[in-house]
This record gives structure tokens, C-alpha cells and sequence, in this order.
């Protein structure tokens, strides 16, 4: 490989952009540290190890954005999207995958293709002969890096704690007290075990929330803020003892078949592996200590002789400013031969953290096989995602951030801006936008 595409990072978004820059006919080496360097959250060596939950959320590309920033990855041939889809389980409308199966799938077809290596060791720096580099060492990027970056680019480190939410051995749940359902009957029906809760047991749960034991943090760690998509259960406890009740414990939608009723709250349960014999609690990452995380889920009716494959956890996400930092390509301002990909670029979520990758990965090989990178419309979920990270968001006040159609520019006047329909027509225009980019792309290639 005498001129080739480095890429930092084997998570979701180094996967996907190492397979997009060699489906357009450029070399690649693909560096992962781990297994010669371990983090907190990782319990494999493989690449696209999902660390947190298992679902790439809703599948529904017509009524919300992240489903649409599937059907868009989808057609522009992403591996992670492609791995998802064959490793798929029941989720009602949302897109769950087997975490093993998937990330075995990325592992093997990345190391079968002709055009990657994949290397494995720390690189602390890309060394200066390396040309083209996309970093994509996601929210766990080792200190040594990480310290690199922000000597190179005089900004002080952003970052923000994600918590891991339990895992459930499914033979250890009473099921002579939770139920099968989805909310509103969605997808089959039936693919969320429900623990009930009355008022009583609620009220008990949430002081035990109250009064428990959790994770101390370091000196440098205490002015931290949290993602609020992903905030400790413990922490939505602490806003109001109603919060959880209108958050990932809400009853709507759910009818508890012995009761004859609506519970007053539940906790949802969501398959985690293809045989179904690990269950995620949904919503319910947390940092309080393991003792007190096993005491207090078992009181919850269902769980009360709960086994737990893992239990809740809590890590350091770090993220660059990237309104600030990085151009419209996703290069560094202060060092064009560097690209950035992933959660570090501040994006919020795997399918966003991948579809930054595959953006990286497509501009990289463009640049390196001569051509000149094309940027997807704005009126696409790839594109609004890249707008919001590299021009539209406020450097002042940058924040990690979910796709959502927020992020999309406004429909004509002519059509309806507001109401339920809005949304669907924001996603056909989007996906008729998407063709017309990927056509041109490919025409450009083909020249």
C-alpha cells in the first residue's frame, strides 16, 4: 500500500469507514488497540463491539429521523446497517441487534477485504508521512491521543459520562408476573417483557433510587455534564419522583393482562442476544455501585430473583468542538490531512456515530484517488448531521446531538411545516435528494 488511508479506531464509525474508502477502490489500514490496549467498557477484541445498548432505535425512516438515517445508509451500501439488518431481532418498530453476531460480521468482512489491513496497537499520533488520516476513536479515545489532539488544536476537552444499562439472564425472570407486549402493540406485538409497578412499589423503588450508594467521581471529573439522552436512571429520579413515570418507566400503551389494568409504572425489557436468553433493562443505565444496583432491581416485581450477565456502569465520553475545529469535509482546520468520524466528532448515538464514518471513509478516498469529495444535500439525514457538527450547531454552547428533523432545513411554503404530516414529506424528499447525490457521485467516479 504505498498510498493509503489510515484510519484510528475500529468502533462503528472506523468500521464504516474503513469499508466505504475500499468499495471506492482506496487502500486502508485500519488501526484498533485493542486487545493490546483494553478500555472500561469493551469485553472483546472485536470491531463495532456495541458497549451500551443494542438497539440502532427506530426503523420507521417515514416518521422519525433516525429510521430515515437507516433507509439513506442503507442505499448508500453501509456495512453497519448491512450487518444489523442480517443480525436482527424483535424490537417492535426498532432496529436490535445480536451484539455478537453483528460485531463478528463487521470483523470478518472487513479482514476478507483485499483493500484493508488491520493493524492492532495504540497510535498515540498519526506519524507526519501518513497522508491521509480519519481518527474515529470514539468516546473512549485512550489519554495518550486525546491529550495529543487537544495540544494540537489549543482546545480544552469536551465531555460528557454515558451509563450502561443491566443485563438480564431471561430464565431468571418471573414471567408469572411480568407480561409480553409492546408499547401500543407495535411491531409483532409482543416484543418487550413488562415488569408492573404499582403506585406503592413505585414510590418504594424510586426512594431506594434516592438513597443509594453510587460512583464516586474524581476531582476532574465532577463538573462533567451528562448527555440527556442517556442520563442514570438515578438522575431522573433526582428531577422529581414523577419523572421516570413519564420517562422509561411510563405505563402508557401497556396493559397488564393479570391485573386488568394499566400499571401505574413498568420496566421494559429488551432481547439482547439471537437466542433470547439475555434481556436489556430498557432505559435503565445507571452509576450506582453493583451491591446496591442487584439490592434495589430486584425489588421490582419480576425481578425479585433477577441474575444479571452485566449490571449497570458508567464511562467517560469525550468529544471535539467540532463547529469549531473541523471544516465542511470533516478535515481539521489546522491539519487537512486529519479527518475526524465518529462520537468524538460530537454526534450522539451508534447509527449517527457510523453515518459519520461512512461520510469520512466516501471523502477520504475521493480526495485520495483525485477527486474532489461531494457533500450530501442538506435535506438528507446524512447531510442535515453533518450541516448541524461542522457549520449549523453554536461552537459557544456545543453539545453532543441526535439525528432529528430538526436538524433539517424547512419544507417549501407551499407545504405543510407542521402536524403529522410533515415528517413523512421531510423523508421523501430526503430520499429522493439521496438518489440524486448518489447517482452523481458515482457518474463523477465513473469519469
Amino acid at each position: 500500500m504505498a498510498q493509503e488511508i489510515h484510519i484510528i479506531g475500529g468502533g462503528l464509525a472506523g468500521s464504516e469507514a474503513a469499508w466505504q474508502a475500499a468499495q471506492l477502490g482506496a487502500d486502508v489500514v485500519l488501526h484498533e488497540m485493542r486487545p493490546v490496549r483494553s478500555t472500561d467498557a469493551h469485553k472483546t477484541d472485536g470491531l463495532a463491539e456495541l458497549v451500551c445498548s443494542n438497539s440502532f432505535r427506530s426503523d420507521d425512516w417515514e416518521n422519525n429521523a433516525v429510521g430515515l438515517l437507516h433507509e439513506e445508509m442503507r442505499r448508500a451500501g453501509s456495512l453497519i446497517l448491512r450487518a444489523g439488518d442480517a443480525h436482527r431481532l424483535p424490537a417492535g418498530g426498532a432496529l436490535a441487534v445480536d451484539r455478537d453476531g453483528f460485531s463478528q460480521a463487521v470483523t470478518r468482512t472487513l479482514e476478507q477485504h483485499p483493500r484493508i489491513e488491520i493493524r492492532r496497537g495504540e497510535i498515540e499520533w498519526p506519524p507526519d508521512d501518513w497522508r491521509s488520516v480519519i481518527i474515529a476513536t470514539g468516546p473512549l479515545t485512550a489519554p495518550a491521543l486525546a491529550e495529543a489532539i487537544r495540544a494540537r488544536t489549543g482546545e480544552d476537552s469536551l465531555a460528557f459520562f454515558d451509563a450502561i444499562a443491566p443485563v438480564v439472564h431471561h430464565d431468571t425472570i418471573d414471567m408469572s408476573v411480568a407480561w409480553m407486549q409492546s408499547r401500543y402493540d407495535k411491531g409483532d406485538g409482543a416484543d418487550y417483557i413488562n415488569c408492573p409497578l404499582d403506585e406503592a412499589q413505585y414510590r418504594a423503588f424510586i426512594a431506594a433510587l434516592l438513597a443509594a450508594e453510587k460512583t464516586e467521581f474524581k476531582d476532574w471529573e465532577s463538573s462533567t455534564p451528562y448527555f440527556e439522552g442517556c442520563l442514570p436512571i438515578e438522575i431522573m429520579a433526582a428531577r422529581g419522583e414523577e419523572t421516570l413515570r413519564f420517562g422509561p418507566m411510563k405505563p402508557v400503551g401497556l396493559w397488564d393482562p393479570r391485573a386488568a389494568k394499566r400499571p401505574y409504572a413498568v420496566v421494559q425489557l429488551r432481547q439482547d442476544n439471537a437466542l433470547g436468553t439475555l434481556w436489556n433493562m430498557v432505559g435503565f443505565q445507571t452509576k450506582l455501585k453493583h451491591g446496591e444496583q442487584a439490592r434495589i432491581f430486584r425489588t421490582i416485581p419480576g425481578l425479585q430473583n433477577a441474575s444479571f450477565a452485566r449490571l449497570g456502569g458508567l464511562h467517560r465520553n469525550t468529544f471535539i468542538n467540532s463547529p469549531r475545529l473541523l471544516d465542511e469535509q470533516l478535515r481539521l482546520k489546522a491539519e487537512p490531512r486529519l479527518r475526524f468520524a465518529g462520537q468524538i466528532t460530537g454526534v450522539e448515538g451508534y447509527v449517527e456515530s457510523a453515518a459519520i464514518g461512512l461520510l469520512a471513509g466516501r471523502f477520504a478516498a475521493a480526495e485520495m484517488l483525485g477527486g474532489t469529495p461531494s457533500l450530501p444535500p442538506r435535506t438528507t439525514a446524512l447531510g442535515a448531521l453533518l450541516a448541524h457538527i461542522t457549520q449549523n450547531a453554536d461552537a459557544n454552547t456545543f453539545q453532543p446531538m441526535n439525528v432529528n428533523f430538526g436538524l433539517f432545513p424547512d419544507l417549501q411554503t407551499a407545504e405543510p411545516k407542521r402536524g403529522r404530516g410533515r415528517k413523512p414529506l421531510l423523508a421523501r424528499r430526503a430520499l429522493n435528494d439521496l438518489e440524486t447525490w448518489l447517482n452523481a457521485v458515482m457518474r463523477a467516479a465513473a469519469e
